[in-house]
């Protein structure tokens, strides 16, 4: 396992550099005190300086740590000796008492310091724990909200950057548990020569999952820093493995849901397919027979049964094409301006046999705008929809198509039939692939039909629906009346 590095040289040049520092600053206050004191010093007694001594030996503790606080105190000892005590300006000492004092001075002195320097530095771990926890707080709420390594090594290198003050980072990950590998660096040009000042490991005790490397500007990381990036780099490996095997459970889903939908559609398509081709086989088995003499009409009438399952053939296959283009994004409709009343008469030819026993109604006003569309998919639309109708409608009853304008930009197109209402919370559903309101051996098809009119509908620009009206179901479909932004052109009776 690797582990955390940071370039010690300079972080250890650079404490003693505070060090000597802190030293330094400590003798200031002594030195003032001392002045102060000097110029009063007949009328002050060797007790009170001893005491008002204290005072700065607390400040020098305070404000830069224990040992420049402990210096302060020796500092302030030899002064309170040579100036203070006779005889003056030598270290000698003559009465013992003064000896005493002295001692005392300097043990009270660095008790202080002590108690001073303890208490600023918990008050500084307690402050740089709240800090701590704080920033560990805010990256595990980021963190939770980041769905994949771009995003967790966005929010790493952010965190750090506000961490430490950084010239160049970079955070690289994987790659892991079959994600594409992912590099970030901030600036995103410009990397500085040598090795980096700080490298944190990505890693758990499988593998290694990345690293976030760090070029310093400015002192070295603290303790307090280096305990932190740390913990950066434990929960940035915990949201790592998360989001990858969240991925890779979604991808499970999907290979499963594929399969799932790859088996129904198999199941679906090969019941479809067994009685037309049943019957296409009976009847030219019946007609290259010798045995039997067929009549002109008999004959006539068994091409005729060829010819139809041959079409609902061709209608199976167009449903399957259609849906596969439909998922890969690949249906793009060669929309030109039509006549919808055309189109329309087109399926009813074509549909002649599925709806012999049918009542329809059609209706559309002679004044509708022509409408951009493409031909051949709005056909299988109006083709898919009329099926449907045959299959759930009883025999006898009414099939109502109705077109008109829903707004001066929108054509509204319905088709009604008188078959079986739905429940509320299954309208939108009937639109899934292979969704059934009935069990799938008493009605005929393949379940794609519906979901192939959303498909190209939606591709249209519109929308479809569905809603329960009295006595059946009506199917609702919207088109756009402009074509690149340009308003149905008008057409004259006569070239209709």
């Amino acid at each position: 396992m690797r582990s955390f590095s940071i370039r010690s040289a300079s972080r250890q040049s650079r404490l003693i550099k505070d060090r000597l520092f802190g030293f330094g600053l400590a003798i200031v206050p002594i030195s003032l005190m001392t002045a102060a004191l000097f110029l009063m010093r007949e009328s002050l007694n060797t007790s009170t300086v001893a005491l008002l001594f204290l005072i700065p030996v607390m400040i020098s503790t305070s404000l830069w740590g224990l040992l420049p606080g402990v210096f302060s105190a020796l500092a302030a000892f030899l002064a309170y000796n040579y100036f203070f005590l006779l005889p003056y300006y030598t270290f000698n000492v003559h009465e013992s008492q003064d000896i005493i004092a002295l001692l005392i001075f300097l043990a009270v002195a660095v008790f202080n310091s002590q108690l001073v320097g303890r208490a600023r530095a918990g008050l500084a771990e307690a402050v740089a724990r709240e800090r701590e926890t704080t920033r560990l707080y805010e990256l595990s709420l980021d963190l939770a909200g980041a769905s994949s390594l771009a995003e967790i090594a966005a929010v790493l290198a952010r965190k750090t950057a506000d961490t430490v003050p950084a010239v160049h980072l970079e955070v690289s990950i994987g790659p892991i548990y079959g994600e594409s590998a992912f590099k970030l660096s901030i600036p995103e040009n410009n990397a500085p020569a040598g090795k980096p000042d700080v490298s944190i490991p990505l890693e758990t005790v499988r593998a290694f999952l990345g690293e976030i490397r760090v070029w310093l500007h400015g002192p070295p990381v603290t303790a307090g820093e280096e305990r932190l990036l740390q913990a950066f780099a434990a929960q940035g490996t915990l949201a790592l493995e998360r989001t990858a095997l969240a991925h890779t459970e979604t991808r499970a889903k999907v290979l499963e849901e594929s399969d799932r939908l790859k088996s129904a559609l198999l199941s679906s398509v090969t019941h479809e397919l067994r009685t037309p081709l049943a019957t296409i086989k009976a009847a030219t088995t019946s007609l290259i027979s010798d045995e039997i003499p067929w009549e002109a009409p008999a004959r006539t009438d068994l091409l005729s049964v060829v010819d139809e399952e041959t079409d609902y053939l061709n209608y199976l296959v167009g449903n399957l094409l259609d849906m596969s283009r439909i998922e890969a994004g690949a249906l793009k409709p060669k929309r030109h301006w039509n006549v919808l009343s055309e189109i329309v008469e087109g399926v009813l030819v074509r549909l002649h046999r599925t709806l012999t026993g049918f009542n329809l109604e059609i209706r559309i006003p002679e004044d509708l705008p022509v409408v951009p569309v493409d031909y051949s998919q709005l056909e299988q639309v109006f083709v898919n929809l009329f099926n449907n109708a045959a299959k759930y409608a009883p025999p006898g009853s009414t099939i109502q198509l109705e077109a008109g304008l829903q707004d001066e930009n929108t054509a509204l197109v319905s088709v009604k039939n008188e078959g079986p209402q739905v429940m509320e919370g299954h309208l939108d559903r009937i639109f899934d692939k292979f969704y059934r309101i009935t069990e799938p051996e008493k009605v005929s098809g393949t379940g794609l039909g519906l979901s192939i009119c959303k498909g190209i509908v939606e591709a249209h620009g519109g929308r479809i629906w569905a809603e329960n009206v009295p006595n059946g179901l009506a199917f609702h479909f919207t088109l756009p009346l402009r074509l690149d932004g340009n308003p149905p052109p008008q057409i004259e009776a006569e070239d209709l």
